[in-house]
């Protein structure tokens, strides 16, 4: 008894002749200057015993966090990740001999302060058996960069949607969908460029023969915003 014309329409994906759906994507680019550097600091130590082993590498962990402390609040973030003693066994003869004991202690600093960075770097990598890892230039998680990356993919996305409106002689009249590329998946678009710096060190760090500190020049960093928006349009006059 009910007619096909009292039930519910299924809702159309492209619109329809009097409400014309409008789909552009809009994208962004930034490079703007980094906010932090990384650097990773290995330690490392050799005995022939387990414990000469673990003496010396605490010997120089300590004057490695004691060295990267004396710069204060130009160190935003110190913190230890892996440490590791193993034995080396020997290449020739029977039997599992252990010729000596191999240790090691990774630590990353984070740097706010590039001025500091160049010569922190300089003397951590001028320590004994020292390994210097970096910098990895970055921008904060909260950097106003993001943000305003962000912003810019919406305007860039709602003026291609007016030029295109323009073109038929109409103009916008609704905002349907507004979406970050990959929302609906696992995709990822945002990149931040880094570089990488190694040295290592295998002289005593002595004052009066101090290196000169390295020039290190920060990275611009890339950020990237891409957005999917769809619109509605008043019917054009084709």
């Amino acid at each position: 008894m009910t007619s096909s014309a009292e039930e519910p329409r299924p809702a159309t994906p492209y619109g329809t002749p009097d409400a014309p759906r409008l789909a552009v994507r809009g994208e962004a680019h930034l490079e703007v200057d980094p906010e932090i550097a990384r650097i990773g600091v290995t330690v490392m130590a050799r005995g022939t015993d387990r414990r000469s082993a673990l003496d010396d590498l605490t010997r120089r962990n300590a004057t490695t966090l004691d060295l990267i402390k004396t710069y204060g609040q130009a160190v935003e973030h110190l913190e230890t990740g892996a440490f590791s003693i193993s034995p080396e066994l020997t290449k020739h003869g029977r039997g599992e001999r252990i010729r000596a004991y191999h240790g090691r202690v990774h630590t990353t600093a984070e740097l706010t302060d590039f001025t500091a960075l160049g010569e922190l770097t300089t003397r951590l990598a001028d320590l004994d058996l020292t390994r210097v890892d970096g910098p990895f230039w970055a921008l904060r998680p909260t950097s106003p960069a993001h943000r305003e990356a962000r912003q810019q993919a919406v305007r860039e996305a709602v003026q291609r949607a007016r030029e295109y409106a323009e073109a038929l002689g109409t103009t916008l009249a609704a905002l349907v969908e507004l979406a970050d590329i990959g929302a609906e998946n696992s995709e990822r678009y945002a990149v931040a460029a880094s570089s990488r710096m190694r040295s290592a060190g295998y002289a005593d760090a002595i004052e009066e023969s101090r290196a000169a500190p390295l020039d290190l020049e920060p990275q611009r960093q890339h950020v990237y915003a891409h957005v999917n928006a769809r619109f509605t349009m008043a019917p054009p006059e084709l």
